[in-house]
This record gives structure tokens, sequence and C-alpha cells, in this order.
């Protein structure tokens, strides 16, 4: 660029000398006409030389400029670049809330289906419960009437144990349920949290 400058300072220079030498010559035979050209040179030449120097100026001020815009630009860049990984990275994370949220519910569904059979189940047995006590009470009514004290009495110790093995198992669904029940709750609230 200040090559350029240069170029077209010269270039000025030698069409400024050349309009000098096509101008007419007066001969008046004074000294001051045959001083003029020099000064017109000299003026000229001055001319040149504050082109130039504004010519220089001006490329100066604009490489500049154009140096801060490429920085800014380069800044703007990194900063897109950035926003664009943190975008990705939001969108990463947010379907993996997603999935979390879907297993969740998939989880607390299975887990109700689960409750729902066991309680269905219990109720079953409880079922079981009334009418074999009710068996065992006409049995007892029967062996008072049919069979002899020792017999009723053998009977009467099975059924018994069989009744409390059933209570035990009901019992023990109870509590499977109440455990069911406690972690259908913590699921419910965790995936409620997640939305």
């Amino acid at each position: 660029m200040i090559k350029m400058i240069w170029g077209l300072c010269l270039l000025c220079l030698a069409a400024s000398l050349r309009a000098v030498h096509a101008g007419p010559v007066r001969k008046t035979g004074k000294m001051e006409d045959k001083a003029t050209p020099k000064e017109e040179i000299n003026v000229l030449m001055f001319g040149v030389i504050q082109f130039s120097e504004s010519l220089n100026y001006v490329y100066e001020t604009t490489e500049a400029k154009i140096t801060k815009i490429s920085q800014t630009l380069r800044s703007h860049e990194g900063t897109l670049q950035k926003l664009g990984r943190e975008t990705e990275q939001a969108a990463e994370v947010e379907k993996q809330i997603k999935e979390v949220i879907q297993l969740l519910q998939t989880q607390v569904a299975k887990q109700q289906a689960q409750t729902k059979r066991t309680k269905d189940w219990l109720v079953s047995m409880e079922q079981e419960e009334v009418e074999l006590n009710a068996k065992v009470k006409k049995l007892e009514s029967y062996l008072n009437i049919n069979m002899s004290i020792k017999e009723l009495l053998e009977k009467a110790e099975e059924q018994s144990n069989v009744l409390k093995d059933l209570q035990h198992l009901t019992q023990f669904q109870k509590e499977n349920i109440e455990t069911q029940n406690e972690q259908l709750s913590k699921l419910q609230k965790m995936s409620e949290a997640m939305t």
C-alpha cells in the first residue's frame, strides 16, 4: 500500500513537471519570470508531499480500523462457537433429563401394576382365609357330632397350623405392599421433581 502511495506521488510529480514544461514561456526579459516555474514546482512538490502524507494517514487509520474490525470479528466468532457448544450441551442435558423422566414414569407404571396385583392377591388370600375359617367351624361342628375327642383335637390343631401359616403369609404380603407403596411414592416424587 505504501509503495502504491509513493507511486501515485511520483506520478503526480511527473505530471506537474510536464505541465510546467509544456506551458508557454513569456520572454519579458525579467528575472522574476524565470523564477516562476521553480515556484510552481515547489508548490506542486509541497502539494504532492501533503497529498502523500494524507494518503499515508488514510492508509494507517484504515489499516488500524481493519485490524480492530478483524479482532472484533474473531472475538465474536469465538463467542458464537462457545454459544454453539453450550447450546449443544444444553440440548444433550435436556435429552438425558427426558430419558430419565421417561424411565421413571415406566418404573412408576410397573410399580403401580405390581402393587395392584399384590393387593388383589392379598384380597383373595383374605377371602380364602374367611372361607377356610368357616370350613373349620363347620368341620368342628361336624367333628363334635361324629368324631372322637382325640381326632377332633388333631384336626383342630392341623387347621390351626394352617391358619397360622396363612396369617404369617398375609402379614408378609401386607408388609410387602407397604414397602412397594413407599417405593412408588418415592418414584412419583422423583418424577414430579424432574418435570
